[in-house]
């Protein structure tokens, strides 16, 4: 899930473009090795140990190759795709619609013959990202397509070093909104520190906090059948949503400019103990080592709006890899991701990158950290696993709604009607 943030902006960029894509047979690799295309910066040196001890293994050479940002490596995709010469192995950034019409022009080979026992390896969870099942909305042909190689999950963090200097206990954490506010003010008067500071210049984060409140303030099936349009925006539980931001805002626990700081601003900040609240990926833990080595912090759960729901965490797999449909070495291509998913390898990705898992049994390899979010597995959910997404336009109307209350510029009334219009225009389109 690591560089999510970007993939509802890259959303458009590669859905226009896919959608001129044909499933022409690719030409012939000349090179003897396997070529692997990523966008993660972080896991580059990682990558490339991994690489070595491959080919050391099996006498194949394997190579990753590196594009970033994502924009960039995103385009490198699509004109790949265009030109027919997409790498062996490749990963997919945007959202499952995006995903399901690459394997509609026929680049991404669908793995369920390959998957017999080595699905069971994965957490359920994860591999759900990249299924497509019986009767989809998207038309895909049932199965598997993609490898995850990790998994993240969304949560809350708190400063340990700021709750003991305000007198609050560090090993506990906040379970409702108004425990968190209460935290929040009290740290901020008593350490002179903001109480909440989140990447809300991106509207992804926003858009994923808001998601779980929803879940939790109207339940699964309600907020799913608002993505069908049987349910309004406008309705009350959706304005109750949309106040928890408001109440966020009058509250005065918000960082200065919270809407314009990014997600790695944040994260600087909260590394440097400027925050004692902050909204962040399970990914986190590698950023937040780099950025110091001294800070004491621990994740909890999403603090409760209602009783009446339970508690979902956005996440999933967090990157995954999929295979070029027209590779001639694809049989390669599947044993190399094999081995690359296997325990050995997932415990030395999950050490060296402290990113989760994407399989199981290696719960003993990770850091308490990282450990400690495991329980939170069985409460995941995500737009990719969801029977429909909401057009991309309603998302950005939500997230610059969300913005504005947050501002103080717009009441969640203003913004659910906008919403909803927004809805009601491009349903009829």
């Amino acid at each position: 899930m690591k560089d999510k943030g970007k993939r509802i902006k890259l959303g458009l960029l590669i859905g226009f473009a896919v959608l001129i894509l044909t499933g022409c047979s690719a030409p012939k690799h000349k090179e003897d090795k396997l070529v692997i295309w990523h966008w993660m910066t972080d896991r580059k040196d990682t990558f490339a140990e991994l690489a070595k001890k491959y080919t050391q293994e099996s006498g194949l050479k394997v190579e990753f190759r590196l594009f970033f940002p994502p924009k960039i490596y995103s385009q490198k995709v699509i004109a790949a795709a265009r030109a027919k010469t997409l790498p062996d192995i490749f990963g997919i950034l945007g959202e499952k619609k995006i995903l399901s019409a690459f394997i509609k022009a026929g680049y991404i080979l669908n793995l369920s013959p390959y998957m017999k026992q080595w699905q069971d390896t994965f957490y359920p969870q994860t591999l759900r990202v990249v299924t497509f099942n019986k009767d989809n909305t998207y038309g895909v042909a049932t199965g598997i397509y993609g490898v995850p190689i990790d998994t993240a999950i969304m949560q809350f963090i708190y400063n340990k070093t700021l709750f003991k200097q305000a007198g609050l206990d560090p090993e506990k954490s906040p379970e409702t909104v108004e425990e968190f506010i209460a935290w929040a003010q009290t740290i901020e008067k008593k350490t002179d520190t903001s109480g909440f500071i989140c990447g809300w210049g991106e509207g992804w984060l926003l858009n994923a906090l808001a998601t779980e409140w929803a879940m939790n303030t109207m339940g699964e099936d309600k907020f799913l059948k608002t993505l069908k349009g049987e349910i309004a925006y406008t309705d009350p539980d959706w304005i109750k949503v949309f106040s928890l931001f408001a109440k966020l805002k009058s509250s005065g626990i918000l960082a200065s400019n919270i809407v314009t700081i990014t997600n790695k601003e944040a994260e600087a900040a909260f590394a440097q103990g400027k925050a004692a609240f902050s909204f962040n990926g399970s990914w986190s833990v590698n950023t937040y080592k780099k950025l110091s080595e001294s800070l004491d912090y621990a994740f909890f759960s999403l603090p409760r709006a209602s009783v009446d729901h339970p508690i979902k965490v956005w996440g999933g797999a967090g990157s995954s890899f999929m295979v070029d449909a027209n590779s001639p070495k694809k049989n390669l291509a599947i044993k190399f991701l094999k081995w690359l998913s296997a325990k050995k390898q997932q415990e030395f990705l999950a050490k060296e990158t402290n990113n989760l898992p994407a399989i199981k049994g290696v719960d003993d390899k990770l850091p308490p950290i990282l450990k400690n979010l495991l329980g939170t597995f069985r409460s995941l959910t995500h737009p990719n696993i969801w029977p429909k997404n909401e057009d991309s336009r309603v998302i950005e109307t939500m997230n610059s709604g969300l913005q504005q209350i947050v501002m103080g510029l717009k009441t969640p009334e203003q913004v659910a009607k906008e919403i909803q219009n927004k809805k009601e225009k491009v349903s009829f389109r």
